[in-house]
């Protein structure tokens, strides 16, 4: 079950400001998922065929075709090569500008 203390450490987390209201909201509507889930848990699904995954449907990953490609060892580029690209880099990282204020 979550908590008050669950939703805010969340929102917390993912820098959002919540009014008391939407707090109270989003612990009832995260609980009702979560019952849900345990419903379904509930389910003896011992004798369901797994689904097929939709990709495999239109012969993406048979053939090579839409998003899906074969995995293949390709080499990647030189560490220096790619801190040459950077704007800014201390010789071993790039160096980006702070962007999270808090």
């Amino acid at each position: 079950m979550v908590t008050e203390k669950d939703v805010s450490y969340v929102a917390e987390l993912a820098y959002l400001e919540l009014t008391p209201d939407e707090r109270e909201r989003m612990l009832k509507d995260l609980n009702s998922i979560l019952g849900y889930i345990d419903r379904l848990n509930e389910l003896d699904t011992a004798n369901v065929k797994p689904m097929a995954q939709v990709a495999s449907r239109y012969g993406a990953v048979q053939t090579g075709g839409g998003a899906m490609r074969p995995d293949e060892l390709r080499p990647s580029l030189p560490h220096d090569e790619a801190l040459g690209n950077a704007p800014a880099s201390d010789g071993v990282f790039f160096k980006v500008p702070k962007v999270i204020e808090r």
